[in-house]
């Protein structure tokens, strides 16, 4: 009741207040990066693109899904390296201008071969972008802002999904798949475009640059890898939601296009409302970073149970809302955790790693979501992940006990 009461007042009274204290270049990158995801809108409907207009069957979908997850560890791993060798900036601007020619470029690809190899290039390139991003937002941010830096950052990422979905939806259904790729590829400069101008390294104040002398690798970082497995995890349970749920509302419930958009932007809703105010109430609270995932993560698990009673939509929802919760919780602080672990060795390495968990997860995730769907249907599939989600809480659990035991700080 005191959460609730405390997001109404910031809401009703003090809400611009949660935002106070950010540096006017985290507001740039959040420009840039509201653009850019705004535009982003074919990946929800990647795999409704590639059932429906291609006609793909299940199993190839799985695949070429696969090679997007493998494209995403190549460009993260890529974008790391490059970030401590050329810096952010360059790697940035160069992911976003390429990227959105190859979105262009990708609606002319119609063969399984084609479109395996095409998304790979396509994602290889366009995730770059996150771990430069990411090293980006921390020299930008004083140490007592990251956070909700992070959260501005991620209000800006589902401002523009609650946005592309919706619209995305309108134009499949007035218009062809054929017109996202332009719309995407097209964010994508426009993002580069901005982003040249408004934080060049001769316009743009560093407020956190630390070089450590002697740098750790995050590979030989032991809670870390911890944590690592432990988002990899979250990472395959989450990712459904962006390939498997729209198929099953399609599917499984019997939604529009339209409607499953209207459904996802809920998503994006949600966070631009709730995000700030409760990460900010959070960090009052003085939970530990690692305890607030273990939260995080449990909702998550649990919104899939819902999922079973597909006849009541209103049960379908409900999923939606626990998994954006959850989402809310584990992203921030996560995000948070690995800037600050970053501090003991190379941050692009650091923040490629915590990015490559992700892009492992988009590996296993859809294409072992299609498989099960394929072969188990629907609801052994939301058991599977359950299961999976209870594993990775097993190993957050650990990581707590860990860093408690080593009087690390969490």
């Amino acid at each position: 009741m005191k959460l609730f009461n405390y997001l109404y007042y910031n809401l009703g009274h003090g809400y611009i207040n949660t935002f106070r204290g950010l540096s006017k270049e985290v507001w740039w990158l959040a420009l840039v990066t509201l653009i850019n995801r705004a535009g982003t809108m074919v990946i929800p409907f990647l795999s409704l693109y590639l059932t429906t207009n291609l006609e793909f069957s299940l199993d190839n979908v799985a695949w070429i899904m696969t090679a997007f997850g493998l494209g995403s560890i190549a460009g993260s791993w890529i974008g790391g390296k490059l970030t401590d060798m050329i810096g952010y900036y360059k790697v940035m601007v160069f992911s976003l201008l390429l990227s959105g020619l190859l979105f262009i470029g990708f609606q002319f690809l119609n063969t399984f071969t084609s479109i395996c190899i095409g998304i790979f290039i396509l994602m290889t390139v366009a995730d770059m972008f996150r771990p430069a991003m990411f090293v980006a937002l921390s020299a930008y941010s004083k140490l007592e802002n990251k956070t909700r830096s992070v959260t501005l950052i991620r209000l800006a990422i589902n401002l523009g999904f609650s946005a592309g979905p919706a619209i995305g939806g309108l134009i499949i259904t007035t218009m062809s798949y054929g017109g996202l790729f332009w719309v995407d590829g097209i964010t994508c400069m426009i993002a580069a475009i901005v982003l040249l101008n408004v934080l060049h390294p001769k316009k743009a104040k560093i407020l956190d640059m630390e070089i450590n002398p002697n740098p750790k690798s995050a590979y030989k970082d032991k809670p870390f890898l911890i944590f690592f497995f432990a988002m990899v995890i979250f990472g395959v349970v989450f990712l459904q939601f962006l390939s498997t749920l729209p198929y099953f509302y399609k599917e499984g419930v019997g939604l529009s296009e339209f409607e499953i958009g209207l459904l996802m932007a809920l998503n994006g809703i949600l966070i631009f409302v709730f995000e700030m105010p409760l990460i900010k109430w959070l960090e009052q609270k003085g939970y530990t970073k690692v305890g607030l995932m273990i939260f995080g993560l449990l909702l998550t698990t649990v919104s899939y149970l819902f999922l079973m009673y597909n006849t009541l939509i209103v049960l379908i929802v409900v999923s939606m809302i626990i998994v954006t919760f959850g989402e809310m919780i584990v992203f921030p602080f996560s995000n948070a955790f690995s800037l600050k672990r970053s501090k003991r060795g190379l941050q692009g390495e650091y923040m490629a790693l915590y990015s490559i968990a992700f892009s492992i997860s988009h590996v296993f995730a859809h294409n072992l979501g299609f498989q099960m769907i394929d072969s188990l249907g629907f609801d052994n599939t939301w058991i599977l992940m359950v299961i999976l989600g209870c594993i990775g809480l097993v190993l957050l659990i650990l990581l707590k006990k860990f860093m408690k035991s080593k009087s690390e700080t969490q």
